[in-house]
């Protein structure tokens, strides 16, 4: 199955959250926060003016991004969670 988002969405696959602290504390699953760091997995065609002409997007597939931690809606893709967000709530393009 292939989806792709329309408009200004992004597909985001959250990067999984550390399960050890630095000082070896091991973090029980109910304890863990939601990662608010994912790799777009695909994107919309872009936001549509008020003239009507389409705005590209500034993400594309493959970056890390930084997101708000109640940002877009979670759907399952597969089994597996992904998240469904406007590019307006990604905050920040990890670049290493």
């Amino acid at each position: 199955m292939k989806i792709r988002p329309l408009h200004d969405r992004v597909l985001v696959k959250r990067l999984e959250e550390m399960t050890k602290t630095k000082g070896g504390i091991i973090i029980p699953d109910n304890a863990k926060e939601k990662p608010s760091e994912g790799i777009v997995e695909a994107v919309g065609n872009g936001f549509v003016a008020e003239d009507g002409k389409i705005v590209p997007m500034s993400v594309k597939v493959g970056d890390k991004v930084l997101f708000g931690k109640w940002s877009g809606n979670e759907i399952k893709v597969l089994g597996e969670d992904r998240l469904i967000i406007k590019e307006s709530e990604i905050l920040a393009i990890i670049e290493e």
